[in-house]
């Protein structure tokens, strides 16, 4: 589905996609992972397709896949702006618990 969509720009962690009247934002980190809820998201008020993590003691946790912002109420830099927050996490993240790999 949004595989097929052009993307509009990627990051390390990330893709923007164009969709008909959406801008898409993708997580790279959680491709093949089962989307199993479509809700609102708490932090950025857009729909968001979620899926479940289940951490070391086996407690599921509702993760965002891919955020879907109106064209009509939001501009491409706004889903940039999510989208570089996210890459400076991860990348955060990723020196942090791997720091060979950072390259």
């Amino acid at each position: 589905m949004s595989q097929e969509l052009p993307i509009l720009k990627k990051g390390a962690f990330y893709y923007i996609r164009d969709g008909l009247s959406d801008i898409i934002l993708e997580d790279r980190t959680k491709r093949g992972l089962t989307v199993r809820e479509q809700t609102l998201d708490d932090t950025y008020q857009v729909l968001a397709d979620k899926g479940m993590i289940h951490d070391m003691d086996g407690i599921g946790h509702w993760v965002p896949i891919r955020w879907y912002y109106s064209k009509k109420d939001h501009g491409l830099a706004q889903v940039v702006d999510h989208a570089e927050k996210m890459e400076k996490k991860y990348t955060e993240l990723r020196e942090l618990t791997c720091p060979d790999d950072s390259d």
